[in-house]
Parts: C-alpha cells; sequence; structure tokens
C-alpha cells in the first residue's frame, strides 16, 4: 500500500508555485493546510460550503470561481458526492491545475459501500487525471476528540464504542496537514500514497482513560455490540447514512488493518510523529475536557 522511495534530502526544496485551492477548508485538516501555506507565504484559496470561497461538491457552478488562478489543489471528497470528483479533477487540470493531494484514509483498499466512498473517488480521480499527484491515508485524528464526534461522549463522562481492545495509533491533525503542505508545494512525491499515523497504538480505552486522568474528569469507556452501537446513535438522532458509515468505520478497524503504527510522518517531514500524551496536554491547557 505505502511505497518508500522518497528520502527526507529528496524533498527538502519548495517548488514555487500558485494559488493552492484548499478544498474542505473550514474543517480539520483543511484550516490547518491554509494556515500553514500562507504562514509560508503561498496564496490559498480556502473553499468550502461556507468559506471565504465557495465550492460545494453538489453545486459543479461554484467550482470554477474555486479554481481560479489555482496552480496546486488539496482535495478532500464527499461521501454524499463521489461521482462529482472526477469531473471536478477534469475541470481543475483544464483549469491550470497541476498537482493534487487528496485526503482518503488507512485500510480503504478494504472498505465497503458505507463508509469512504468519497475517499476511494479522490484517489480514483486524481490517479487518472494525467497532473501530478499525492495522496496522504491517515489513522483516525487525535482531534476526534475534541473537535468532533468524540468530544461531546468524553465531556459527558461515558465512551461507548464497538472496538474493543484493537489499538489505533492515533495521528494529530497538525501531522497530517503539515505533510499535506509539503506535498503541496514540494517535489520529489509524485504518484506517492503516504500512509500516516502516530508514534504508538492505543485503545480507545486507554485514550479515554488518558484523557479522564489528564483532565480530572470522570470518564466510562463501554464496550459495545455493533447492533447496540447503530442502537445508540440511531437513538442519538444520526441518519441512516451516518450510522452506517459510523459502524463501517469501526467494522475495518476491528480486522486490525490500520492497528500498527506506519512511518508516513517521519519520511515526508523528517521528524518523528507528535503522540498522543502531547496531544492531551494541549488539549487540557486549552480547557478542551
Amino acid at each position: 500500500m505505502t511505497t518508500t522511495r522518497n528520502t527526507t534530502e529528496e524533498t527538502t526544496g519548495t517548488t514555487a508555485t500558485g494559488p493552492v485551492l484548499v478544498l474542505g477548508a473550514t474543517g480539520k485538516t483543511g484550516r490547518r493546510v491554509t494556515r500553514l501555506l500562507r504562514a509560508a507565504g503561498v496564496p490559498v484559496r480556502a473553499a468550502s460550503r461556507s468559506g471565504e470561497v465557495r465550492f460545494d461538491w453538489a453545486e459543479p457552478a461554484t467550482w470554477a470561481g474555486a479554481l481560479e488562478g489555482a496552480t496546486a489543489a488539496y482535495v478532500i471528497a464527499s461521501d454524499a458526492h463521489p461521482d462529482a470528483v472526477g469531473a471536478f479533477t477534469e475541470q481543475a487540470v483544464a483549469a491550470g491545475v497541476g498537482r493534487f493531494v487528496a485526503l482518503s484514509g488507512r485500510g480503504i483498499d478494504e472498505v465497503g459501500p458505507d463508509f469512504g466512498q468519497g475517499m476511494v473517488a479522490a484517489e480514483r480521480a486524481v490517479r487518472a487525471s494525467g497532473a501530478r499527484w499525492s495522496v496522504i491515508r491517515p489513522n483516525n485524528f487525535n482531534q476526534n476528540f475534541d473537535e468532533d464526534v468524540w468530544h461531546q461522549p468524553l465531556l459527558d463522562g461515558r465512551l461507548a464504542l464497538p472496538i474493543g481492545d484493537v489499538p489505533e495509533p492515533f495521528v494529530d491533525a497538525d501531522d497530517v496537514a503539515e505533510v499535506a503542505a509539503a506535498l503541496l508545494t514540494r517535489d520529489g512525491h509524485d504518484g506517492q500514497v503516504y500512509e500516516l499515523s502516530g508514534p504508538r497504538g492505543l485503545t480507545f480505552a486507554e485514550a479515554a482513560e488518558q484523557i479522564a486522568r489528564a483532565a480530572g474528569r470522570p470518564v466510562t469507556y463501554v464496550e459495545l455490540t455493533p447492533e447496540e452501537y447503530e442502537a445508540e446513535l440511531t437513538a442519538a438522532g444520526w441518519p441512516e447514512t451516518g450510522v452506517r458509515s459510523m459502524s463501517a468505520l469501526f467494522a475495518l478497524h476491528r480486522t486490525g488493518i490500520s492497528a500498527v503504527p506506519v512511518d508516513g510522518v517521519r519520511r515526508v517531514l523528517g521528524r518523528e510523529a507528535r503522540g498522543f500524551e502531547a496531544y492531551v496536554e494541549r488539549g487540557v491547557a486549552a480547557g478542551a475536557w
């Protein structure tokens, strides 16, 4: 799955680039990629349904404005509109985009129809685009515990999931964004697929316990069957597609396909990935829990 051709020495030079289109620019990795590129002096078109530049996968009329002047693009596809990605990359290349970096996920080769179809479509589209491309496949983000799906359960004191003791080497979204920014602006990564993880695996129960201890709040981890998990999501008001997607995600993780740490962060950035403990320390200092 992950290739190993590049070395740090091959990827230190920065390629001059025109504006970079960042899709999903208000999301976890998109806003970080935007910030990093701008800090480096790279012009960015920050696009999303509610961002600086309007972009909607469901509205192709918004694509041309987002692509205006862009020479590279960070592609975060939508599971709701996977069939749009191919048409978008064709339009992007015609508009002058010569490089794509697609956000995917570890184990994506093994997913079924209920999860990750946007990622599958993004990988397929950038590979077929005729432009320069690379793909990043991260593990679950650390930031899912303070910015997204598992934040409220931690605040409520109960994290209930169907995962058992399969470890997860959670990856920091800051590392993912830094890798993406490097791939968007540096040579030496064409045609590469980088799997990204943190330095070691933790079970979800261990992760919840670390957060609880550091934050000084009670959190109970509860192991659910897949059926119980789906029932709880449904009772919480999740749409059927979301329930199926989350259940499929955990079914994939239970196979252990993404349980072993990988070295993609080090291969691109020349340093080790950030650890979960450091993430928890930052989160507690910021009042996340």
